[in-house]
């Protein structure tokens, strides 16, 4: 572990493909606003050439990357406290990933979870950016020395890698130059599972959009998904052991904790013995009071895409400020030729 001293620095990106749902905004954005008020300089982004490592529709891509700016904004992020810009505007992330390509190894690349996932059986019909976009993450956040990255359980291999890599280029340059970024991984609803199916994460790609809240869904629709959400026949238990194996209360009780910045424990305790036909109205209204605004506040950035181009160019300006030196100096420690 190096000791030298890294500004304390949380970086973070939402992919822009399919819309936002209620499960980045628990496991993301909520936590991302809150950040705003700690020690740490903050940089949130849309990561749309992550996007591209499957096709993507041109006219979708720029729409999805400013509906995530514009559920950024809608939820609280503050362009004057926090650096918000959409990650293809700002070129270094390409090249120091580039340079990353060259410290990685393929073993690391083929043991991460995700791209077996993504690309099931056929693996060899994958994009190679689909393969190596790890790498790009680890660029995105060593890019501007991040040192803290809030993220879902699911991403927790992908800092590892960022930490693996970090670690390698220090070592084989002899230098103290990148940090060992640490995960933050926190919070009540920090996974939200399908409405339909407790099993599944919340996507934002399911067959049914009955399984997900989406972020621009009116109250009416928010409240009717909440109400006709999968459960079982029994109360809500009298205490959170009682959840064990019941994936769809669970997944309703943490999306409740995770609204109210409260534990599971404690909405047990306010709800221990009550049944559906309470609890999921409770639910519906709690859950419209939070994300309505929300999504209002979005349709209204969104009916002016000109102003959100500008608040993710003059992020960019201020990305571009802290990444050129960090990239510059990378070159030199590489031994790259430079003006």
């Amino acid at each position: 572990m190096t000791d030298v001293q890294f500004t304390p620095r949380v970086f973070s990106g939402i992919k822009p493909s399919g819309g936002l749902t209620l499960g980045n905004y628990l496991g993301a954005i909520k936590r991302w606003v809150a950040m705003q008020d700690e020690a740490t300089e903050n940089i949130y982004c849309a990561v749309d050439m992550h996007a591209v490592t499957v096709w993507q529709d041109p006219a979708a891509l720029r729409q999805g990357t400013r509906e995530i700016a514009a559920g950024l904004l809608a939820a609280g992020i503050d362009p004057g406290r926090s650096i918000l810009f959409n990650q293809s505007r700002v070129h270094q992330h390409a090249e120091l990933a580039w340079v990353f390509n060259c410290v990685a190894r393929v073993g690391w690349m083929t043991r991460m979870t995700q791209f077996k996932d993504k690309a099931g059986a056929n693996s060899e019909k994958a994009s190679l950016g689909l393969y190596a976009y790890p790498s790009l993450m680890a660029a995105d956040i060593l890019l501007y020395h991040g040192t803290h990255v809030p993220v879902g359980e699911d991403q927790k291999q992908h800092v590892e890698l960022t930490r693996d890599i970090a670690a390698k280029f220090n070592h084989d340059y002899g230098v103290d130059f990148f940090p060992l970024t640490q995960p933050v991984i926190e919070g009540p609803g920090t996974r939200v599972m399908n409405l339909r199916d407790g099993s599944k994460k919340m996507s934002k790609s399911g067959d049914s959009d009955m399984e997900r809240i989406n972020m621009l869904d009116d109250a009416d629709t928010i409240a009717k998904k909440f109400k006709k959400a999968k459960t079982d026949p029994a109360p809500l238990p009298e205490t959170v052991d009682g959840l064990t194996d019941r994936a769809e209360a669970k997944n309703l009780v943490d999306i409740y904790a995770g609204l109210t910045d409260q534990t599971a424990e404690a909405v047990i305790a306010d709800y221990a013995g009550a049944g559906w036909g309470t609890f999921k109205p409770a639910l519906a209204d709690l859950a419209v009071s939070k994300l309505a605004p929300v999504s209002d506040e979005m349709k209204r950035l969104l009916n002016d895409p000109a102003e959100i181009d500008r608040t993710l160019e003059q992020g960019a300006d201020k990305a571009r400020d802290i990444a050129a030196p960090i990239l510059d100096r990378t070159y030199e420690i590489v031994g790259f030729l430079s003006s």
